[in-house]
């Protein structure tokens, strides 16, 4: 199929992209990886696509004070390539370069999949176990969410008419951060059946447990240091991770249960391997 009849804007700046989109009828579009295909088969049928791609104001990063800041619009391949600060040893290129295709990396956006929101995307897990946060603006002003409170379920998130992801922003992490990151993928290149990803900074008191590719948002494991210490201990840590995903994921069936104890397995031992 082709896509329904649509007009194009590519406005020059932020404000201009932002006034744009309150018109009836427009939709905001990044790289275009995931909207693209959804235009396609008539999923959605927008009057209008604001191209937000090459807005300066969406492509930049910074690090200040070891907090790290970027861009909605910066790309998988400039994350995998290096071109942007990294404060998570190594997490960020190491998510970025198991995205999908390089051709998908070159024009997929770091904002455009997580207003995406699939369950089972690489960014939406691994930065909501990084602890990010994310601006949003609008002709009103920008706020502030966590992504965990961005991000309400599969495919749904906080944003607003008009809104746009304009930033994500992590915490500052020390030279003690310690991660680990595992899907399960059918083949190379497809979405996960399972993510395990475990983050562990004690110098900043930060711990996080998440399992992600699940039917709604990732889920963050409650009280993750505790969890972890008893990991450390048990003899066999499957079954008890078999426990926390039973409890996170009521309902599931065995192979759900099976497939994601074994990617935080998986993990949990990525990170161990890790020296901080």
């Amino acid at each position: 199929m082709k896509a329904a009849p649509f007009a194009w804007q590519r406005p020059a700046s932020l404000p201009a992209a932002l006034q744009a989109l309150q018109a009836e009828g427009c939709s905001a579009v990044g790289g275009g990886q995931s909207l693209g295909p959804m235009l396609n088969l008539r999923l959605a049928r927008p009057a209008a696509l604001v191209d937000l791609r090459r807005l300066p104001e969406l492509r930049g990063s910074a690090l200040q004070d070891g907090v790290l800041r970027l861009g909605a619009a910066v790309t998988h391949a400039e994350i995998e390539d290096g071109l942007v600060p990294d404060t998570t040893r190594g997490m960020l290129p190491t998510v970025a370069r198991g995205i999908a295709y390089r051709a998908v990396r070159n024009r997929g956006t770091l904002g455009g999949s997580l207003c995406h929101a699939d369950p089972a995307a690489d960014w939406v897990n691994a930065l909501m176990a990084l602890g990010a946060t994310v601006s949003l603006s609008s002709p009103q002003g920008t706020r502030q969410l966590p992504l965990e409170d961005f991000i309400i379920a599969g495919y749904a998130t906080a944003l607003q008419p008009g809104e746009v992801l304009t930033e994500v922003e992590l915490p500052a992490f020390g030279p003690g951060l310690r991660w680990g990151y595992h899907k399960l993928c059918p083949k190379v290149g497809e979405f996960a059946d399972a993510i395990g990803v475990v983050v562990v900074d004690p110098g900043i008191g930060f711990c996080r447990v998440l399992v992600g590719a699940i039917e709604t948002r990732p889920a963050l494991l409650p009280d993750a240091a505790g969890l972890l210490r008893e990991a450390a201990q048990a003899p066999d840590p499957h079954a008890l991770f078999s426990a926390a995903v039973t409890r996170a994921c009521p309902g599931a069936d065995p192979v759900f249960i099976h497939q994601h104890a074994v990617a935080l397995v998986r993990a949990l031992a990525q990170m161990n391997a890790r020296q901080p």
